[in-house]
């Protein structure tokens, strides 16, 4: 017997949820836990301010009375807003190879989506993109990261016998971090540091970070990515949020801000060391052991390095500047002794983004697709 239950908004619920795919998943070497109660404050109408403009709702699945099944219902206003669309997103979606379960799981939140007035479902999604996306579609025996969702190889078939076909996929690369600077980075970046009158900052200070750029930072990440699938501008509340939550967690030798003669941020990059065999061992828990695991994988040695976003201010796109991140990132990178380097999810059709790696050993090792169908 499969039973669906809407999950009411309580983080002793939403702890249970969470949990759900850290149990699917045990034993998996490949699959990279989040932080519970990072998961938990996400799905939390009082501690994401996401809520601000989106609505959402859990449902558990169970099989004879056992946990079999997850998927939470999100409708980004904004976003349907921006679109004209009536679009409701499926998202921490999880289940046992059982396609009663899966079957009963998507029923549910298409009910729900229906009953909001949505006419679509697209997904997995999260309520912004800075939230997880995209269901893993290749790459399922290569390490996962804390940016990016993991799950089985039968996920694909069971949505897309339901009825749900690819809408977008991305790409995810791993590099080789070269010995040194590339050569025809380095004098493409001495170029546009001239041609533009451009400049790298380095900061030792958070503090000093935060207060100088932190604002200015997610405003440009907002017109870097506009006009990329499903995005969701961050608003005032989701930025001094991010700020607090990102940028005290960062080591700022990982950090590359580009700025013009007018100290205005033209680009940032942002790298962190792998934090996925961490969270692994912290089995998303924080305590008792768990935060040091995490301390050890901030601070200690490592050989991935994790690219999390790299983003251009769109009138200085496609003119070398990413060259200047990359000509005083690598250095960085080298000193911290790693050898690979993550890209995380890039739009496939995103030809920008990916030319850069063709400068690096790489090779494309994932690739993660959003779905839709018509309600």
């Amino acid at each position: 017997m499969i039973e669906v239950k809407a999950i009411p908004p309580k983080r002793s619920e939403l702890k249970k949820f969470t949990q759900f795919q850290i149990d699917l998943y045990k034993g998996n070497d490949c699959y990279v836990p989040p932080l519970v109660k990072d998961d938990v404050d996400t799905l939390d109408p009082k501690s994401n301010p996401a809520f601000d403009f989106c609505e959402a709702q859990c449902f558990m699945a169970y099989r004879d009375g056992k946990p079999a099944g997850r998927v939470a219902g999100i409708i980004n206003n904004q976003v349907n807003t921006r679109t004209g669309k009536r679009d409701a997103r499926f998202g921490f979606i999880d289940f046992i190879d059982d396609p009663e379960v899966s079957a009963a799981l998507m029923k549910a939140v298409e009910d729900w989506g229906r009953s909001k007035g949505m006419t679509r479902m697209i997904g997995p999604l999260g309520f912004t993109d800075l939230d997880h996306e995209g269901m893993l579609v290749e790459g399922f025996d290569e390490l996962s990261t804390m940016a990016t969702i993991y799950n089985y190889p039968y996920y694909n078939d069971h949505i897309t016998r339901l009825g749900y076909a690819k809408e977008a996929d991305w790409v995810e690369f791993v590099m080789t971090v070269p010995e040194g600077i590339p050569e025809k980075f380095n004098r493409i970046a001495d170029i546009v540091k001239k041609k533009f009158n451009l400049r790298v900052l380095k900061f030792s200070s958070r503090k000093e970070i935060k207060e100088k750029y932190g604002r200015k930072l997610f405003e440009l990440i907002n017109n870097a990515y506009d006009a990329l699938y499903e995005y969701s501008p961050l608003t005032d509340r989701q930025i001094e949020h991010y700020i607090d939550v990102y940028l005290n967690l960062l080591n700022l030798d990982l950090v590359s801000l580009v700025v013009d003669k007018d100290d205005e941020l033209v680009a940032v990059g942002i790298s962190m060391p792998s934090m996925s065999r961490a969270l692994q061992k912290s089995k998303g828990k924080m305590f008792p052991t768990g935060w040091w695991h995490l301390l050890k994988g901030l601070k200690g040695k490592n050989d991935r390095v994790d690219l999390l976003l790299v983003a251009v201010r769109p009138d200085y796109q496609s003119k070398g500047v990413n060259a200047l991140l990359f000509q005083d990132l690598i250095p960085q990178y080298l000193k911290y002794g790693y050898k690979f380097a993550e890209s995380n999810p890039e739009l496939e059709t995103n030809g920008k983004v990916q030319g850069q790696w063709e400068y690096f050993q790489h090779r494309q090792h994932r690739r993660r697709r959003s779905y839709a169908k018509n309600l």
